[in-house]
C-alpha cells in the first residue's frame, strides 16, 4: 500500500458534510495503491436511522465495484464509526479507517453516541484487521459538530 495524504481525503470527507450540515458524518473510500477515491457517503439518518455516512459510502463502494477483495481500502469519515458502522466496516472487509472527532468529543458536546470505540470493536473481531488512524484534521472535524450543535441550540 502506498503513503496516503490522510488530510487531502479527510478534507474531501469535510466537504461532503455541506449535503447535510446538521449531520456531519461524512465519509470517503480510497484505493490504498492507487490513491482514486472509489466512493463517498453523507448522513441520511433523517431518510433512514440506519443510514450513516459510512454506510452510505459502503453501499455506493458495493454498488459501484460489487465484490472485490478490499483490506488495502482506506476509509476517511469525520467521526470515530459508531459501533454500527464499525461492525459493517469490518464486515466489509475495509482494511484501514481514518477519523477526525472521536465518539468522546461527541459524548461530550451533547451528541446521542454509543460509548464504545471503533478499536474495541476491531479487538473484540479477531477474525478481521482494520488499522485504525485517530485525529486527522480533528481540530477541523471537531468544529464541524459543534457549529451544527450550536445552530440547532439556536432553532
Amino acid at each position: 500500500m502506498r503513503e496516503l495524504d490522510h488530510k487531502r481525503y479527510m478534507r474531501r470527507a469535510i466537504a461532503l458534510t455541506a449535503y447535510v450540515p446538521h449531520l456531519p458524518f461524512g465519509a470517503v473510500i480510497v484505493d490504498g495503491d492507487h490513491g482514486a477515491i472509489l466512493a463517498e457517503g453523507w448522513n441520511k439518518s433523517d431518510q433512514n436511522p440506519t443510514w450513516h455516512g459510512e454506510i452510505d459510502a459502503i453501499n455506493q463502494l458495493v454498488q459501484a465495484q460489487g465484490p472485490q477483495a478490499r483490506s488495502k481500502l482506506v476509509l476517511y469519515t469525520t467521526a470515530e464509526p459508531c459501533p454500527m458502522c464499525q461492525g459493517a466496516i469490518l464486515w466489509s472487509g475495509i482494511g484501514t479507517v481514518v477519523f477526525g472527532t472521536s465518539i468522546q468529543f461527541l459524548l461530550g458536546h451533547g451528541w446521542w453516541q454509543i460509548d464504545i470505540p471503533a478499536e474495541e470493536l476491531v479487538r473484540r473481531s479477531p477474525q478481521r484487521k482494520c488499522t485504525i488512524l485517530a485525529g486527522v484534521l480533528e481540530e477541523e472535524c471537531n468544529a464541524l459538530f459543534l457549529a451544527a450543535r450550536s445552530s440547532k441550540s439556536s432553532t
